[in-house]
């Protein structure tokens, strides 16, 4: 069995100890928070979004496997924190949260871990958040980065009001789309030129390497 679907099944066993040995191993064994969250948590997660698909694991199931992994997540966002302090607050900023009756947030999550990472403080406003106090939040706040999730098609729509109402803010700060559905699907339509459309954690990571250098579509 391959590392992802033996991460996955700790998940949906609710087994919190084997999930986080696999992942201590790894963390022992080298491997980045990058090479974590996208080669073993995001592929584990895929993988029961399969088996749930093929009527192989039950929503509770599911449910059960999503607060297992986002336990897991929470430790090593405490781990990360523990060795690397605090964002200072000159930073720049960035805010996340998953549209209006979206309530897969765990990718949205892990991004929100990597800006950290990445010397940016951060706000994670979790899933099923309506526009209007999404908008207040970001104008309350001001910060130069909003990333966006969503995984449901239908939802499209709803997703281009959150993409123009957060992008005319007065502060004009850069929106970051990401999903699964991104990485099969053209969704370029439903923003503007100055939306960023992340499919995967790499280009996440092409990103910011773009932002820290000057050069791409970066942040004012």
């Amino acid at each position: 069995m391959k590392p992802p679907e033996k991460f996955a099944h700790s998940l949906l066993e609710g087994d919190h100890k084997s999930a986080w040995d696999m992942i201590h191993r790894q963390m022992n064994e080298g491997a980045s928070t990058l090479d974590l969250f996208e080669g073993l948590i995001t592929k584990a997660m895929r993988y029961i979004g399969e088996l749930w698909e093929n009527n192989e694991v039950t929503v509770a199931d599911e449910h059960l496997a999503t607060s297992t992994c986002d336990y897991i997540l929470a430790k090593y966002h405490y781990l990360l924190r523990e060795k690397n302090g605090n964002p200072s607050s000159d930073k720049k900023k960035a805010m996340f949260l998953c549209v209006q009756d979206e309530d897969h947030y765990l990718g949205l999550k892990m991004v929100h871990i990597l800006f950290e990472e990445n010397g940016w403080e951060t706000k994670f406003m979790g899933p099923n958040l309506p526009l209007e106090y999404a908008v207040s939040a970001a104008q309350s706040w001001q910060p130069h980065v909003i990333g966006l999730s969503f995984s449901l098609s239908y939802r499209a729509g709803v997703l281009k009001y959150y993409i123009e109402k957060l992008e005319a803010i007065e502060t004009e700060p850069t929106v970051l789309l990401g999903g699964r559905l991104l990485a099969t699907h053209d969704f370029t339509q439903y923003g503007s030129e100055r939306t960023c459309f992340v499919p995967s954690l790499y280009q996440l990571a092409d990103w910011f390497h773009l932002e820290q250098s000057g050069g791409g579509q970066v942040v004012k």
